[in-house]
């Protein structure tokens, strides 16, 4: 798990813990933390870009949700994987059978239909490798996209007819992103609207 360590923080202690000590641990804690195996590890904080990403996609989704079974949650709504042992905080995650809470704790949601990352410099390797593999374990999963922060760069994993996962990738302003699974589309201008790239400070 050296990803986790190097890119999203540090570890939280050299020991392993049990699911218990670390749900005992988050609940008394400030900043959120990732479980996995055994080890806890802190999670980096948002910059602007994030923020006015996660603004601009999850009213988007919220808007387009209204009066359907799906209902879109921000990254307090804690997720757990019961087959690899991740406990996560999506920054955007979508339930659509509800809130089925984790055996192990009430406060923990399982079986998302979709996920969605907004990617830093510091997190995005490990969104893109280690913890879509870890998400790929979750049996409900239908889509997964990434929303890169700092230029306009949208990858969209989606699983088809045969159960293969397919990307769609987006790198114009002008184009379209197809969330397959719930049935409607939301434009990259929208998604970085109010975004300021570095170049054009």
């Amino acid at each position: 798990m050296d990803e986790i360590v190097n890119e999203p923080a540090v570890a939280y202690q050299k020991r392993h813990y049990t699911v218990a000590e670390y749900l005992e641990m988050e609940k008394a804690s400030t900043v959120k933390h990732e479980y996995f195996q055994g080890e806890i590890f802190a999670m980096s904080g948002a910059g602007d870009n994030h923020n006015e990403i996660f603004s601009n996609v999850f009213g988007e989704i919220a808007n387009k949700l209204k009066g359907t079974p799906c209902r879109p949650y921000g990254s307090d709504k804690r997720m757990n994987i019961p087959e690899n042992t991740l406990f996560t905080y999506p920054d955007i995650s979508i339930y659509c059978n509800g809130l089925i809470h984790s055996d192990v704790d009430e406060d923990t949601s399982i079986l998302p239909t979709v996920i969605i990352e907004i990617l830093s410099p510091s997190t995005k390797n490990y969104d893109r490798g280690k913890k879509f593999n870890l998400y790929k374990d979750i049996p409900s999963l239908k889509e997964y996209i990434m929303i890169d922060s700092e230029s306009v760069s949208v990858e969209a994993y989606y699983i088809d007819d045969e159960q293969n996962w397919v990307l769609n990738k987006h790198e114009e302003i002008s184009d379209v992103l197809t969330l397959a699974s719930m049935g409607f589309d939301v434009p990259l201008a929208d998604i970085y609207e109010y975004v300021r790239f570095n170049k054009e400070k």
